[in-house]
């Protein structure tokens, strides 16, 4: 995306992978609720947990690199120096699963089929294409029209590719258990409808040698196994039914991984350091709805939360709270604008709070009760200058008091979300807790339709045009996008629009850093916890290579000894 690739054209294999690793054995994973599809690409349904490894991209992203792309189906990418298309050259090795060849039929039936019936990121991208023509067998070219960006040609790059002749006749934009015809390394063996799905090596997978696959793909055969919760699946890791565990409560590696086949060394414990982009997490408002549409009251609220407590008393201290859009990052704002972003921020004074041209948003101490009465003071003082004023211990304005509901994902999340109740309380304030399934809750989250979410933005050290999706007042209005509170502020959409264009590392840095600033300016979510780190736990037989790339643990590279 930006400077010149790591890896040179004669590089045989990625730094963080072991080209000698053995092939053989099996990892067994879990899934959390339950699936219904095993068509990742369409909006409809739940998709199951591992369906990237059966299809494969154009190119392949690595992860000790912000964003670089490498040959994979497409031996050789043709870009100009504008980047308005580019022309992909098919690789005559590529096969399809079923050993029929991948020509530019499939890649333009690809580009067809997801431009139209794909989740709503590729439609929007894809149909940035004004043209897009097949050149003889072997290649296509796509050209774009007005709308694109100078990360328009890496998304069109990881395209994946899909068999023309499997899905012609067949429906794509619904839910489907039928086994696919895919491209990549492991191919669907069984499927126990949302309660489990194995996976099984390709042998004579063509892309094998490839520079982004050499020493991936280890395991014969990969499992997942679906649990209701995620605590269910953690004490099924401590029975020995499951391999390998990504553990994302800090707290819960803590206090809870010596058992026995720890104690025994039948379990190796693996804490990480990444410098990847960590979840965005947070207590997110709809500012949609009423109160939350009035910046004031979300301030106020986001006061309250004694983060200290939560951390040390649920999590034993081991997380940092977030304070960016990007935490972990150098996109993260900090201390006070440059002169680069107060460029990119002055044309917008107006309309931003004035916050957004001052140090980077801190949160509020909460160490001692002396700050917990200080924030709950300041709080109060916002509401009733909002009109929420306190009659016999009730928030109330117009005759209605102040209640809202906090929807939740999962049980664990539970813990937090009633401390901060509590506090709530305190400013007369009366909110309810309520715990989904993950059908309910993804279909709420998708129409927006909840007060407050505790949920999280995903981003990467490259992001591009996704931020559109995030923060614009487009995505607000439209349902299955990513922005959750419904922000819609203009400095905020050009600067996300903007974040694309960035032709240099420095440009993009920016950038993110004054996006980020309007952004927790805005106060649309109480932010929570992240930690910086990868916890990961593996039977003893489970081993991996000793580099740990940029982005953190990558289990494709591990192997059974």
């Amino acid at each position: 995306m930006h400077g010149t690739p790591k890896y040179a054209p004669d590089a045989s294999h990625l730094d963080y992978a072991n080209p000698d690793a053995p092939k053989g054995g099996t990892l067994r994973q879990a899934g959390i609720g339950t699936f219904d599809t095993v068509n990742p690409f369409s909006i409809k349904g739940k998709a199951a947990e591992g369906l990237a490894l059966v299809h494969d991209r154009l190119m392949a992203r690595v992860w000790d690199e912000p964003f670089t792309l490498y040959p994979l189906i497409a031996a050789r990418a043709d870009v100009p120096d504008d980047r308005s298309g580019i022309t992909f050259h098919i690789d005559p090795r590529a096969r399809f699963q079923d050993g029929s060849p991948i020509t530019a039929d499939d890649v333009m039936f690809s580009y067809e089929t997801l431009k139209t019936s794909g989740r709503p990121n590729m439609r929007r991208v894809y149909a940035l294409a004004t043209t897009a023509e097949k050149i003889g067998d072997s290649a296509v070219t796509f050209k774009f029209g007005p709308g694109y960006d100078r990360e328009t040609a890496m998304i069109f790059a990881i395209m994946p590719v899909l068999s023309k002749a499997y899905w012609s006749g067949r429906t794509f934009d619904e839910t489907t258990l039928a086994i696919p015809v895919g491209s990549g390394p492991y191919k669907i063996a069984s499927i126990d409808p949302g309660r489990q799905i194995t996976y099984q090596r390709v042998p004579d997978y063509w892309a094998a040698d490839l520079l982004p696959n050499k020493g991936l793909h280890n395991f014969d055969t990969i499992v997942y196994d679906y649990f209701r919760d995620d605590m269910i699946a953690f004490e099924a890791f401590k029975a020995g039914t499951l391999d390998i565990r990504r553990e994302l409560d800090a707290g819960r590696w803590a206090s809870s991984y010596d058992f026995p086949a720890v104690r025994d060394g039948n379990v190796r414990l693996d804490t990480l350091a990444h410098n990847r982009a960590e979840r965005a997490r947070g207590l997110i408002f709809n500012a949609r709805r009423p109160p939350f549409n009035d910046r004031n009251v979300r301030v106020a609220l986001s006061q309250v939360l004694d983060f200290d407590w939560i951390n040390q008393t649920l999590f034993h201290g081991q997380y940092r709270q977030v304070r960016s859009i990007f935490p972990n990052t150098e996109l993260a704002a900090k201390d006070m604008p440059s002169a680069e972003e107060i460029a990119l921020l002055e044309p917008f004074r107006d309309t931003l709070p004035p916050e957004t041209f001052q140090q980077a948003w801190e949160p509020p101490k909460s160490k001692d009760p002396s700050d917990q009465r200080i924030n709950m003071r300041r709080a109060g003082k916002l509401l009733d200058d909002a009109g929420w004023t306190v009659q016999n211990g009730v928030r109330m304005k117009d005759g209605k008091p102040f209640t809202f509901e906090i929807i939740l994902s999962a049980p664990e999340d539970e813990k937090i979300a009633l401390s901060y109740v509590r506090s709530l309380k305190r400013l007369g304030i009366t909110a309810t807790v309520r715990i989904l399934d993950s059908a309910a809750f993804v279909g709420r989250l998708t129409d927006y339709d909840y007060d407050m979410v505790l949920y999280y933005w995903q981003n990467s050290l490259s992001p591009g045009t996704e931020q559109t999706q995030y923060w614009t007042c487009q995505a607000a209005q439209e349902k299955s996008r990513w922005n959750y509170p419904g922000i819609c502020e203009p400095a905020i959409d050009a600067l996300a629009g903007a974040i694309a264009n960035a032709r240099t590392r420095n440009e993009l840095v920016t950038t993110a850093r004054a996006l980020d600033r309007a952004i927790m300016a805005g106060h649309y979510m109480i932010p929570l916890y992240y930690a910086g780190k990868d916890y990961a736990a593996a039977r003893h037989n489970i081993q991996r290579p000793q580099v740990t790339p940029l982005y953190g643990i990558v289990t494709e590279t591990w192997w059974a000894q």
